[in-house]
Formats: C-alpha cells, structure tokens, sequence
C-alpha cells in the first residue's frame, strides 16, 4: 500500500507589477494633454513665419516645422508646470547660458534674430514674458543648428577699383589698405602671383565677416544633440513621444 502523502499542487502568486519608470509617467503626462497644451500654438507659428522669412536666403535653409517647437515646449515644461505661464521653452534660467550667447552676437545669434524680434528680447523680456522665450528658444535652437563661416563679404556698393602696385606692395597688403580681402584680391586679380611696381590691380570694399554656410537637419534627435546638450539623456526619447503626440493633436486655430 502507497502511503506517500499526496499534497496539492502550490499555488503560484501572481507577479508583482513592475514599478513605471520616471520616463513612462512622463508619457502619460504628455498622453493626457487637453487644450490647455495648445495655448501658444498661434505664438509659436507666428514666430516661426519670421523666422523662416529671415533665413529663406541663407544656404540649404528647410522652413522650420513649428511643432518641432511645439513639442520642445511639451519637453520642457508643459501647461501643467508654473514656467509654461512665464518661460516656456525654459531659455534664459538661471546657470543657461543660451540666451546670453543668442543675444551676445558673438556666436552667430545677429544673423539668426530677425531684425522686428531684435529690440523686445531682453533678458527680462525673455525670462518673463512667454512670447518672447519662445521667440529666443528659437533663434538659440537656429543658431545652434546653423553652420557658420568666416568668409570675404563684398560691400554693398559692388563697385570695383583700381590701384596701382608700388615697391614693397604685396597683394595681401594692397587689401588691407584699400579696405578689401585677400581672397577678394586673389578673385579679381588672378595672374597676380609676381607683382611689380606699376602694375595695375583691381579691387572692391569687402571684410571677413561670420556666414551661414548651412543647417544640420532640425530632427528630434539633433534637438535633442544641440538644444539640449546632452542635459537630459531621455530628452531625444520625449521629443520623439511628444512630436508624435503634437502631431495628432487638434490645432489651435489662429487668424
């Protein structure tokens, strides 16, 4: 006779759930956006407007999808947080240093600016004064997908001179003289190589000056790269949840 015990099968406990992450109530949080989400939309369109008329003539210039910037405002705050009513786009806080560099023109903001945002983007204004830090989280987030150059500019006159070669003369210091560049030189005069007394050497009005050269595609990704800085390493990730999201969005309608 068996007389091994016979024991019911033990029931296993059901999983627990895993915890959400940071990221994923982020999500639900951007999921759960109502119309109160879509309150600079007119503001944001407007801005970019200029700024694609500004730049329509530089190099390789793509007009600026606006809900790229739509979505950066969703990343960095939202209609939930107290900076969506004062500095939405988040430029200009304490220990940034874009907007001093946007404004300073010393890294290629006073290209990016257009001329009608120029006078009202103080440092006040844009700390403040939410149509304003979108207007310059713009123009920081251009001028930091812009490709810059020093190169020869001629004046706008366009008119050509000469100038005769006297001894000692090089051609490098003929353009320096006359207010011209050596690679404007160069152009106009080009069997220049040995020059002597007499010679007869043409010239425009040029300087070196900063250009556009080009653009690095405005994605999530380079938002992500240029805009952000690596200041968020999920930040690539919530520009491509919230553009998504932006995308399917119901519009704010604007006259």
């Amino acid at each position: 006779m068996n007389t091994t015990a016979r024991h019911p099968a033990a029931k296993h406990a059901a999983p627990k759930p895993r915890p959400r992450t940071a990221f994923e109530n982020w999500e639900d949080g951007i999921d759960k956006a109502d119309d109160k989400w879509n309150a600079y939309d007119c503001e944001i369109r407007s801005a970019v407007d200029e700024y694609d008329r500004h730049l329509s003539r530089t190099p390789g210039y793509v007009p600026l999808d606006w809900r790229v910037v739509k979505a950066m405002l969703w990343v960095e705050t939202g209609a939930n947080l107290p900076q969506w009513r004062s500095a939405p786009m988040q430029i200009g806080n304490n220990g940034d240093p874009g907007l001093m560099a946007l404004l300073g023109d010393t890294e290629g903001g006073d290209l990016i600016i257009p001329p009608s945002f120029r006078a009202g983007l103080s440092v006040s204004a844009v700390k403040s004064i939410p149509t304003h830090n979108i207007r310059a989280g713009i123009g920081d987030l251009l001028m930091r997908m812009a490709n810059f150059e020093f190169k020869s500019v001629p004046d706008r006159d366009g008119r050509t001179y000469d100038v005769t070669v006297r001894a000692g003369d090089s051609i490098d210091k003929i353009a320096r003289a006359q207010g011209s560049t050596l690679e404007l030189m160069r152009q106009l005069n080009p069997s220049s190589h040995m020059l002597k007394p007499g010679d007869v050497l043409k010239y425009q009005k040029a300087s070196i000056q900063r250009v556009v050269t080009g653009w690095k595609p405005i994605t999530p990704a380079g938002v992500a790269t240029y805009y952000n800085a690596g200041g968020d390493s999920m930040y690539g990730r919530k520009m491509d949840h919230a553009l998504n999201a932006v995308r399917q969005a119901k519009d704010a309608r604007c006259n």
